[in-house]
């Protein structure tokens, strides 16, 4: 059973940065594709980024393409979502999850961590 921990939420303001960090809590994220996903309240989940198990395909939604940037640091097994730009609509938890490929379904996943974006 793969476990994922999410960190680095947190309140910025509008214009600021954060990053946030996956990391499995029993083994290496290195043979799976992990995504982020967020849910805001009254939203429909939305999935910002994936990146595959051999790191050579990225995807972003449109939202946020340009300002978020997904990124595997394989000596500390662990995945980060660069934030940049941020702004009162990304304002909502985010999940990361994985799989053995980027799909629709990911199979596993983490607990969240909110993100609030407001001055």
């Amino acid at each position: 059973q793969l476990q994922l921990v999410e960190s680095g939420g947190g309140l910025v303001q509008p214009g600021g940065s954060l990053k946030l960090s996956c990391a499995p809590s029993n083994v290496t994220t290195e043979t799976y594709a992990i995504a982020w996903y967020r849910q805001a309240p009254g939203k429909e989940r939305e999935r910002v980024s994936c990146v595959n198990s051999h790191d050579t395909f990225t995807t972003y939604a449109d939202s946020v393409r340009g300002r978020f940037t997904i990124s595997r640091d394989h000596a500390t097994n662990t995945v980060y979502l660069q934030m940049n730009s941020l702004k009162p609509e990304d304002t909502a938890t985010y999940y990361c999850a994985a799989d053995y490929v980027c799909t629709t379904f990911m199979n596993w996943w983490g607990r969240g961590t909110l993100v609030t974006v407001s001055s």
